[in-house]
């Protein structure tokens, strides 16, 4: 590791070959978790993790060297992007001197990003610009996004490793990272860095709310559908962490998400996304604000929008928090006379019966258990309209799952979600199949790159 470690780190700075410095950078992260791999398998030559820490204190460290005195704009995405795949990996063993250069590396990353994107505006105004100058412009700006979205996750990762500790270097950023919200992608970016800071660290995240709010509240409207998501997940974390601190802004919040969700295209391919982040963000409303909504209103709007299919995270969230509340009888939710019960029914069904997995293991056997002692406690004329809700083929693979016995039913269970015929099992598959070609074409780079050392003068070091 060491031999490959020397070859590697120096063609981070070798200028006369972009290409090279491409390969070297490319490597960085795999050398770093193959000696994590063989220091936790007993294997590594330095023998412990002070050999790790070394390793990864040198290969960051260069990484950041190499950053600033990078010329290429896309070679410098490429480096942000493997810097955070090697912080990703060992984040926490940086000490605060190192974070501090990080910190310092990405002022002057958004700096010179900023100074080149008023360079491309300049550009456009000349005489000569014509399409093909157009084309090489949009190109450039490409780049510039990547290097500002590769910043943000930088920034998330480092916020996930440290918590509160990272804050005062969030606080030195933040004259860098506010003016950031003039495009699609500036949004996103500053979006999703607070987003991450108020889940990590969801109490000192509230010296902030006087910015992250109005930023999440004006974006959930946004015209574009990837800062909607992001806007609306953040609210969401907001309705669940911000106390006292969000319950002024839960009516405006509540008009927005119904902007959304009443949108005639709400439920297109491109808009679903935002939608379930929507429906998320307005179950915890009614969660954790049930005091200061209209139950009456929002409860049949919430249950109307389920189940949610697109972002399988939020899915499986929203639906366990629905099964939690039919656990507990919760009766703004099932309504007077088991109002609502066959539309929680019908969501059961279509989670339970989907080919996607739109719920956990656990919860999908809570909902079977409700489901069961429905049918043993509720009156037949009950239970009979609220089967009248389902279609036939739910309502028969329901009845299905419920007659059978509780050992079966697990195993039935366990062949929804590990089964040979499920598509997600397919899915794992052809990840596995990717990750081993990923591999072979990485040691296939490896080899080719020290043949070339080896047998060519031009990059003997």
């Amino acid at each position: 590791m060491k031999q490959v470690v020397s070859i590697f780190v120096p063609l981070l700075k070798f200028y006369t070959r972009n290409g090279v410095r491409i390969y070297a950078v490319s490597v960085m992260s795999l050398l770093l978790s193959s000696a994590k791999l063989a220091v936790e398998k007993g294997i590594a030559q330095g023998g412990s993790e002070s050999y790790f820490t070394k390793l990864s204190d040198y290969i960051v460290l260069a990484l950041v060297e190499a950053l600033h005195k990078e010329p290429m704009t896309e070679i410098c995405g490429l480096m942000l992007y493997e810097l955070n795949n090697c912080l990703q990996i060992c984040g926490p063993l940086l000490t605060e001197s190192q974070v501090r250069s990080i910190v310092n590396e990405i002022k002057h990353v958004i700096t010179e990003s900023s100074s080149r994107k008023n360079e491309l505006s300049e550009r456009e105004k000349t005489e000569d610009f014509d399409a093909e100058e157009a084309e090489l412009l949009s190109a450039e700006r490409k780049q510039e996004e990547r290097v500002l979205s590769y910043v943000g996750e930088i920034l998330r990762t480092l916020i996930k490793a440290f918590k509160t500790s990272f804050l005062p270097f969030l606080d030195e950023l933040s004259p860098y990272l506010l003016p950031m919200e003039n495009t699609t992608n500036e949004r996103c970016t500053s979006i999703l860095i607070f987003d991450s800071l108020v889940k990590e660290c969801p109490e000192a995240a509230l010296k902030y709310y006087d910015v992250c709010l109005p930023l999440v509240l004006e974006t959930s409207n946004d015209e574009h559908p990837n800062v909607r998501q992001n806007a609306l997940y953040g609210l969401g974390l907001w309705a669940e962490y911000g106390q006292s601190f969000f319950k002024p802004f839960v009516g405006e919040a509540l008009s927005r998400i119904y902007v959304v969700l009443t949108h005639l295209k709400a439920r297109e391919l491109e808009n679903e996304s935002a939608y379930d982040n929507a429906v998320s963000a307005l179950g915890k409303i009614y969660q954790f604000h049930g005091e200061s909504i209209d139950l009456a209103q929002v409860i049949p709007s919430w249950l109307n929008c389920l189940p949610i299919k697109a972002d399988l995270v939020e899915a499986k969230l929203v639906h366990e928090q629905l099964c939690s509340m039919v656990e507990r009888s919760d009766k703004e939710l099932l309504g007077p006379n088991y109002q609502y019960l066959p539309k929680v029914v019908s969501v059961f069904a279509e989670v339970l019966c989907s080919e996607k997995h739109l719920a956990t293991k656990e919860t999908a056997d809570r909902m079977i258990n409700v489901l069961r002692h429905f049918q043993q406690t509720l009156p037949p004329s009950t239970m009979e309209s609220t089967w009248s809700y389902l279609l036939p083929q739910q309502e028969m693979k329901l009845k299905s799952i419920l007659s059978v016995e509780e050992s079966d039913l697990k195993a039935i269970v366990n062949g929804y979600h590990h089964g040979k015929r499920s598509p997600q099992n397919h899915q794992l598959s052809t990840n596995i199949s990717t990750i081993k070609s990923t591999i072979m074409r990485d040691i296939q780079k490896f080899e080719f790159i020290l043949n070339q050392i080896e047998t060519n003068n031009e990059f003997h070091i």
